[in-house]
């Protein structure tokens, strides 16, 4: 097999999964993961936690999802003191169950910086910015440079825009207030944005377990409008020809979440050769997915 046969390394990557994790759950419902090698310090820490056969139970007295948040808030905080918890965003993400209605009201509320330890559901959007040719085919894709000081994955490549769902916002909402505050880009730019696929990732992290649908929108921006960060997360952006952005999210200089979303849109506007269109398609076709309904958490 050629290497432009071969798949791409975040098609791979996410699905990487080599530690063992133990099932959460909260309210008799599975939300997440832990890792095994944890459980013996994180019970230490709450000796309320259960660990049966069937995994590892939150307090049975957890009535209702405030009840669940008290309890969560300053168990994350001693998690954070023991370095379990990596950072504190003072951002609030829902706990949901995974197999449950997408616009079921959350069982808990927790800090972002959580969520990878506890292995629970997050959403992220992602916005491919490109340039296109008289006849509309992309040309070229605007990349950014993450900030050195990011606390996951500094000095990589990213997409035009791209950020976590926080609690209340569908991932458009949050691709619009992403666009101002990562490229300088109102909300009259933002709205042009067009949904691509879902990508279903679950994978090892520093932090944990990366549980995430990754939500791919593509943005056609006219020639001349250049994207100016604004809230220090992105050190520059390049607008570079779409065989060179693919080049270089195939050869690992992208965030895993960047890479799959420019190889969404290279497969959906058929940019690549043939051959290669196949290959890729369908060795990332297990990540594609079609969710019931916009989610809204």
């Amino acid at each position: 097999m050629t290497d432009a046969l071969r798949p791409w390394p975040c098609i791979a990557q996410a699905r990487m999964r080599r530690l063992p994790r133990q099932p959460f759950f909260l309210a008799g419902r599975r939300v997440g993961s832990v890792a095994s090698a944890l459980l013996p310090g994180l019970q230490a820490l709450d000796p309320a936690l259960h660990l049966a056969a069937d995994g590892l139970h939150a307090p049975a007295a957890l009535a209702d999802a405030e009840q669940a948040t008290a309890w969560f808030t300053p168990l994350n905080l001693r998690l954070q003191a023991q370095g379990w918890v990596r950072g504190w965003r003072h951002e609030w993400l829902p706990v949901t169950d995974p197999a449950g209605p997408a616009d079921a009201p959350p069982l808990a509320v927790i800090e972002r910086a959580a969520a990878r330890f506890w292995g629970t559901l997050t959403l992220g959007a992602h916005a491919n910015g490109y340039l296109a040719d008289p006849l509309g085919r992309p040309t070229h894709l605007w990349l950014g440079r993450r900030s050195t000081t990011k606390p996951t994955d500094p000095g990589l490549l990213d997409n035009l825009v791209g950020g976590g769902v926080p609690l209340g916002q569908t991932p458009f909402e949050t691709l619009v207030r992403e666009g101002w505050e990562e490229a300088g880009l109102g909300a009259e730019v933002m709205q042009a944005a067009r949904r691509g696929r879902v990508m279903r990732l679950a994978r090892d992290v520093p932090e944990g377990l990366q549980f995430e649908h990754l939500f791919a929108f593509d943005l056609q921006l006219p020639p001349g409008l250049e994207p100016c960060n604004q809230d220090g997360e992105v050190a520059g952006f390049h607008c570079v020809p779409v065989a060179e952005a693919a080049a270089v999210a195939q050869a690992g200089e992208m965030t895993v979440d960047a890479a799959l979303v420019t190889l969404d849109f290279c497969l959906r506007h058929r940019l690549l050769p043939e051959p290669v269109l196949q290959a890729q398609a369908q060795a990332a076709a297990h990540l594609w997915w079609e969710p019931p309904a916009i989610q809204t958490i």
